[in-house]
């Protein structure tokens, strides 16, 4: 029975093929997706995830959600706060102050990396806690109260 065959194991090769590419390469900050591992290796998608779960275990990666893995690395930190408190930190980072407009939906999701949906389901957050006013298609919405450390922790 030829190695290829036999699945015991695999997930271990692909797992320590991918801690390779991490290490080789510093810049790395994204994982490929389940379905590239398994066309890369030629494998199930069980095999592909539990070679994810193992890169977990050992600190290397770490879920996102929509299904995605990102390299975890020592030196780096990364803010694992929800994006709703995250955008408000924007009033501050960026000195808005109470009625200057707020960025756009669509330039919040380039900046933070994700989708204008999740964006906007982060933005009317901030609108039901008060920190935001206006919104809807077409509108410009703008800064009802800069939040307080309570407000954004």
């Amino acid at each position: 029975m030829s190695e290829q065959a036999s699945p015991r194991g695999t997930f271990l090769k692909i797992a320590d093929a991918v801690k390779s590419r991490i290490e080789g390469d510093p810049d790395l900050t994204e994982l490929p997706s389940a379905a590239d591992l398994m066309r890369d290796y030629k494998v199930s998608r069980g095999v592909a995830l539990r070679a994810f779960g193992v890169l977990q275990q050992e600190g290397v990666a770490e879920p996102v959600p929509g299904g995605r893995w990102r390299v975890v690395r020592a030196d780096t930190r990364v803010d694992r706060r929800p994006l709703d408190q995250r955008i408000a930190d924007v009033i501050t980072a960026d000195g808005l102050e109470v009625g200057e407009a707020f960025p756009s939906a669509s330039v919040l999701a380039e900046r933070f990396g994700v989708s204008r949906p999740t964006v906007t389901k982060a933005l009317e957050k901030l609108e039901t806690a008060g920190v935001l006013a206006g919104g809807g298609q077409g509108k410009v919405r703008t800064v009802r109260a800069v939040p307080t450390r309570k407000e954004c922790s």
